[in-house]
């Protein structure tokens, strides 16, 4: 139980995709204006990551492994992440509207979104069991969820803020992401040894 509640710990705050590994910043720096925006997208990608950690688990151990064919990981972990994007885009469009145009163009970006992908593929070069693939992949889009809803408050108040001309837009979003993930990289610090 102590092990779980470390890798979750650790997929959340220490290895958080965003602010440490540095995957999946296309959404982040996109979908991050709105904190409503940024939980639905959280909500999205994380339904996709643990969905799919557990289901390309089941790929690699029971279909590529046993056949021998483990260099086309990435290929079918990529079909089963486009998969799952088009079952939430359909879910969405027909029954929450206005958070699938909100969403625009980044929903369906996270099949290409790297976070995702790389939540499944760091499961399997860990060598976690089913249960730790899942736990991770879960926590890794909660750690994404909270670096998301995070930016969005800062952007929301950075844009009451006057910054100087050249800093206006992505840079001064770029320096506020740097910043909080300075804040983040205080949890490398923790160890449980």
């Amino acid at each position: 139980m102590v092990d779980i509640l470390i890798l979750m710990f650790s997929a959340i705050l220490i290895e958080n995709y965003i602010f440490s590994k540095f995957l999946g910043i296309c959404p982040f720096l996109g979908v991050s204006d709105n904190p409503s925006t940024a939980v639905g997208m959280g909500f999205a990608v994380t339904f996709v990551m643990t969905i799919s950690s557990a289901v390309t688990y089941g790929v690699y151990y029971l279909i590529l492994e046993p056949l021998g064919v483990e260099y086309l990981e990435t290929i079918a972990f990529i079909l089963i992440i486009a998969s799952l994007v088009q079952f939430i885009e359909m879910f969405l469009r027909k029954y929450i509207p206005a958070l699938y145009s909100a969403l625009g163009i980044y929903l369906p970006l996270i099949t290409t979104n790297c976070a995702v992908l790389g939540a499944a593929m760091l499961s399997i070069q860990e060598g976690h069991s089913f249960i730790e693939s899942v736990i991770y992949g879960f926590s890794s889009a909660i750690g994404f969820t909270l670096a998301l809803v995070i930016f969005a408050g800062v952007r929301e108040r950075m844009a009451l803020a006057k910054p100087p001309k050249a800093f206006r837009g992505v840079p001064i979003a770029l320096v506020a992401a740097g910043l909080i993930a300075m804040a983040f990289s205080g949890f490398l610090g923790i160890s449980f040894n």
